[in-house]
């Protein structure tokens, strides 16, 4: 007999946790949407999350602190901003020190979780950070070559459409380029790591697109490819626009012509080329917005997982 479902709520009304309220309704397994919070009392996510049943607020997470559901919540998911975590973070963690909060702020507070590489590892931690877009789109590909070979840099490029970068996105730049360049290397398995975001203005709107570069110790072509395409079928399981765009290109650099690279130095052995797109599930973002999508379906995935492994829910 399948145990109750545990009471999630989302802090942060935009797009993203809009998205991830759909999300959770349609496709939860373990998790209940029970509250959506907000500080713009006339914001569509908190309408849209009256009108399907959950409770509301517009008073941020003290509000949330007051609403009778507060004592039956076990998980929050967090979409508001990198500072505005931290102070989330802390009234909650002094209201209820066990809740489990998933972080989809670049506020990296607690370890960095990217579900298909270390899932496992963060199972009972009380604040995971989903790192970010790029990241959960790139790590793990560089976590693939890093399980063959010794990857001595890696340099992801996140391309996303400007209308799918809304002014969280807009006000963490930074934020994202220093956690997602420090979660390749703690994730991933890069010996030193880089990030760069593209927000690009074309219309229509271009889907996220994503760039892996590795360079690595000279290993089996074969199995790098194998490696890399079994990882992207596991991103794919839970977020079904997540695919190869081409195959897997490789180079070799040779010792007499080494690259540079700043801050590395010259290096030779087998450079990978990994070219990916991210099209979303349109649930409640356009499909176009992929990297919305991948950060609230990793989410829900991190926060399932969690759930599943805790004593009273039903294991399948």
């Amino acid at each position: 007999m399948a145990s109750e479902k545990l009471k999630a709520a989302i802090i942060g009304s935009g797009n993203i946790g809009t998205d991830l309220m759909i999300k959770i309704m349609r496709n939860s397994r373990h998790l209940e949407m029970a509250a959506m919070v907000g500080i713009d009392p006339n914001s569509d996510g908190l309408a849209r999350a009256a009108r399907l049943g959950a409770a509301i607020t517009h008073e941020g997470v003290e509000g949330l602190t007051r609403l009778p559901v507060f004592d039956e919540i076990a998980f929050v998911f967090d979409a508001t901003s990198a500072g505005a975590h931290v102070k989330n973070d802390a009234l909650l963690r002094k209201l209820k020190p066990s809740i489990r909060v998933i972080d989809l702020t670049p506020a990296a507070i607690g370890p960095y979780c990217v579900p298909v590489v270390n899932i496992d590892a963060q199972i009972e931690a009380l604040n995971v950070n989903m790192v970010t877009c790029g990241g959960q789109a790139t790590i793990p590909v560089v976590a693939a070559v890093s399980r063959v070979a010794k990857v001595h840099y890696a340099e992801i490029v996140a391309s996303i459409s400007s209308k799918s970068a809304g002014p969280g996105t807009r006000a963490n730049i930074d934020e994202f380029t220093e956690t997602t360049s420090k979660a390749i290397e703690a994730v991933g398995g890069a010996a030193k790591g880089k990030a760069i975001i593209v927000l690009n203005p074309a219309e229509p709107p271009v889907m996220m697109r994503d760039t892996v570069y590795t360079l690595s110790d000279l290993a089996d072509r074969e199995k790098i490819e194998a490696s890399i395409e079994e990882t992207v079928a596991k991103v794919n399981a839970y977020v079904p626009g997540y695919r190869l765009k081409q195959k897997v290109q490789f180079d070799e650099i040779p010792a007499s012509a080494p690259l540079n690279i700043p801050g590395l130095g010259n290096f030779s052995g087998l450079k990978t080329s990994v070219f990916l797109e991210v099209e979303g599930a349109a649930h409640y973002l356009p499909a176009y917005a992929g990297n919305l999508d991948i950060m609230t379906s990793a989410a829900l995935a991190t926060a399932e997982r969690m759930a599943q492994a805790l004593p009273g829910v039903q294991r399948t």
